[in-house]
């Protein structure tokens, strides 16, 4: 969710202000694997309404930030340095023995570098400056003897700390908005540019916003991946942008989210039901009604009261006739919930039983057991029922939902992916996040639905009736929907 936030609040700000807003890909790391990070968050970008002014790399101005980097060993400002990552790493770290060596010395050294000639991991180009945290001369450049998937000859790149500042200079950026993390390289950021004497853009620092009973961290959701807890990014246990999309989350109900919980300098955190409220507030309004059975219970109706299969209209929107309908088949040998029916109902069942009929949703007709029929272990297979008309039937306490001549579908219920309500926190969970897993934290049931939902596109969104609200998942084909589970109807009032 964290990436979320951060592409509402910059995209927002820019356009109530009658400003614009760049998408820029700090690309400083030329392992390839990023580039599907940066295809993703395009994508997102996209998906939540937005459109950027225009589209940038750090990448475009490698060759004016390496001669910037000369201009600062020049000023003796910078330095190459040959102490080792694990060295200065930490806060007030041993001073670089190298920091006061010759300006001719690293301008040759870095220029030694530039042209492979010094091993990778043995050489960096520092800028000599104290962050506010202690953190003593953050490096500017390092070796990597890698080919950037857009630029092939260079073998130094420069690091986040020193690209961002600068690169927004050259945009002419009026203000670089950033989560607080960021706050420590704020003198870095107006250090390097009041030393290279260049336009300065103002940073802003805003509060991350955090969701419970998950992680954010790139560095732990690969964790979760490698360890085969979760699939992928996109896995929908997950609260990455691309993850709430596969389950099913509309846009509209991000941005609405965000912006009803607003931007402070305070880190906040919310626990997951407060943006599936906002969520169920938009499918409510834009999910079509369907019919579906997750656990299907085979009933013959045995007194069916038409020569052949009938077709029904039914509405698209119960409340809201006029905005739809599709046809629904009704048959002999119909599917309900298992869950519908039990033998033995506790007091307060009000759904089928040995001696409760019960409504079917659309259909008109109102159901009593007439027998029970079991396999050689006892277990239920099918019910054997009588019909009424409601007109005749005595009214029912409860409407169910059914299929007739129903479709198999796969669908995917998620509960939370993790037990404790912060699974970072060692106080909470002294094992680490792995060791906080909820084991049960995806179900998956080969269940029956309406077979008018064969046209169904991947992330067509439905309220399957009195179940909750779901998804067309990318995992589909053309020989079985895969949905999952958006959200329940409601907040249960027994779980997070």
């Amino acid at each position: 969710m964290s990436d979320g936030d951060e592409i509402l609040i910059v995209f927002s700000y820019a356009a109530a202000h009658g400003g614009t807003c760049y998408l820029r890909y700090d690309d400083t790391n030329p392992e390839k694997e990023e580039e599907k990070f940066f295809v993703g968050i395009r994508d997102m970008v996209d998906w939540l309404g937005y459109t950027p002014a225009k589209i940038t790399h750090s990448s475009d101005n490698f060759q004016q930030l390496y001669e910037w980097a000369v201009v600062l060993i020049r000023k003796g400002m910078a330095y190459v340095c040959h102490q080792k990552s694990e060295e200065m790493k930490g806060f007030n770290p041993v001073p670089s023995p190298w920091r006061d060596r010759p300006i001719e010395e690293s301008l040759l050294l870095f220029e030694d570098m530039k042209h492979g000639k010094i091993a990778e991991g043995t050489a960096t180009l520092r800028m000599k400056i104290t962050l506010e945290e202690g953190k003593l001369d953050p490096v500017a450049y390092r070796i990597k003897f890698i080919p950037h998937p857009r630029t092939n000859d260079w073998c130094i790149y420069p690091t986040y700390d020193y690209t961002h500042c600068l690169c927004d200079s050259i945009e002419n950026i009026t203000h670089s908005l950033c989560t607080k993390e960021f706050q420590s390289r704020r003198s870095s950021y107006y250090w390097l540019c009041n030393a290279l004497d260049i336009y300065c853009p103002v940073q802003w620092e805003y509060g991350r916003l955090n969701v419970n009973y998950t992680v954010v961290s790139k560095r732990k959701i690969a964790k979760l991946i490698t360890e085969r807890i979760v699939k992928d990014w996109d896995d929908p246990r997950l609260f990455t942008l691309t993850a709430l999309r596969r389950r099913g989350f509309p846009p509209e109900a991000i941005n609405n989210f965000c912006a009803q919980i607003g931007v402070t300098g305070a880190q906040g955190s919310v626990d997951p039901a407060m943006l599936e409220a906002s969520v169920r507030d938009v499918l409510n309004i834009t999910a079509p009604r369907t019919l579906v059975v997750l656990e299907p219970l085979k009933i013959t109706l045995k007194n069916f009261p038409h020569s052949a299969a009938v077709s029904m209209e039914v509405p698209n929107f119960p409340g809201n006739p006029e905005k739809g309908s599709h046809k629904i088949t009704l048959d002999r040998v119909i599917y309900i919930e298992r869950t519908d029916f039990k033998e033995i109902p506790e007091k307060g069942f009000r759904r089928l039983s040995p001696t409760q009929s019960v409504g079917l949703r659309h259909a008109g007709l109102v159901i009593s057991v007439l027998d029970i029929l079991r396999d050689s272990s006892g277990f239920i297979q099918e019910l054997v029922c009588t019909s009424k008309s409601v007109e005749e039937a005595e009214k029912p306490k409860a409407f169910i939902q059914f299929v007739s001549n129903p479709i198999p579908i796969e669908v995917r219920l998620y509960e939370s992916l993790f037990c404790h309500r912060n699974p970072e926190d060692p106080a909470e969970v002294p094992g680490g996040f792995l060791s906080d897993c909820n084991p049960d934290s995806l179900t998956s049931l080969q269940s029956m639905a309406d077979a008018h939902l064969l046209g169904a596109k991947i992330y067509d969104k439905f309220q399957f009736e009195r179940i909750g609200f779901f998804s067309v998942d990318p995992d589909t084909t053309p020989m079985k929907l895969v949905f999952n589970r958006t959200v329940t109807l409601k907040e249960d009032a027994g779980k997070v």
